[in-house]
């Protein structure tokens, strides 16, 4: 059999033109999210990305020790960034609303509509989720992440990856409630440690801490000696995430 023969014919080629013109026209869909996101968080540095579940209800204590938390970082002169949405999200913004400093919410719309909550000082929509989480890196200074579920490990993952990779400075990422996170780090130990998948200094990316201060403190003492801008080779890194 030829090769032409094995290249099934297209039913309707005017079909497939007008599929690569939508793509096409999708592209600068994304592109515009982009640019629209990144002018309108640009001046909110420095900034602390916060993440958990969506199914944390405002009776948890963990939502409570967000709020804590976030409302101690606005106070320090931290923007808080979460993803606009229910749960810890939710906690997150109230915190930072009632402080300081402005309460940013990174709101994707999902085919079953998440509902935006009601603490934001400054409020952004999202089609895709890549575009979303690479704001959430882009504008953040550290990561703090509470208990939640995969888009919470989705987003912790990522944020290791782009740091162990040499693709995003290093920042601090911050686990909060060590009961909650003990299996996990065990697992990282005794598994991708030991089978040589990850390096044993990768552990070092992660800080687990249970009080609100301690993160506050970790936070600053990390920027102690540099400052918080990026600095240059940052800068070219980030431009190239």
């Amino acid at each position: 059999m030829s090769e032409k023969e094995k290249i099934p014919a297209l039913a309707d080629p005017g079909a497939s033109k007008s599929a690569t013109s939508q793509e096409a026209w999708r592209v600068f869909g994304i592109m515009s999210e982009f640019v629209e996101a990144t002018q309108r968080l640009s001046a909110i540095r420095p900034a602390v990305s916060i993440f958990g579940s969506a199914r944390t209800l405002p009776d948890s204590p963990y939502y409570k020790l967000t709020e804590d938390i976030a409302r101690q970082l606005s106070d320090a002169g931290f923007s808080v960034i979460s993803g606009g949405g229910p749960g810890i999200m939710e906690a997150a913004n109230k915190g930072a609303f009632f402080g300081k400093s402005p309460s940013v919410g990174l709101n994707i719309q999902l085919p079953q509509e998440q509902s935006a909550n009601d603490y934001q000082d400054i409020s952004q929509s999202f089609r895709h989720f890549f575009a979303r989480k690479y704001m959430f890196v882009r504008f953040a200074n550290a990561y703090v992440v509470m208990p939640g579920g995969f888009g919470t490990l989705d987003e912790l993952l990522e944020a290791l990856t782009l740091i162990q990779t040499g693709k995003s400075q290093k920042i601090p990422i911050i686990l909060v409630h060590e009961p909650f996170w003990r299996g996990m780090i065990d697992w990282f130990r005794s598994t991708l440690v030991d089978e040589q998948v990850i390096s044993r200094e990768d552990l070092d990316l992660i800080q687990i801490i249970d009080k609100p201060e301690d993160v506050v403190e970790a936070i600053f003492k990390h920027y102690e000696s540099r400052g918080f801008a990026p600095l240059p080779a940052e800068r070219e890194m980030l431009l190239n995430l």
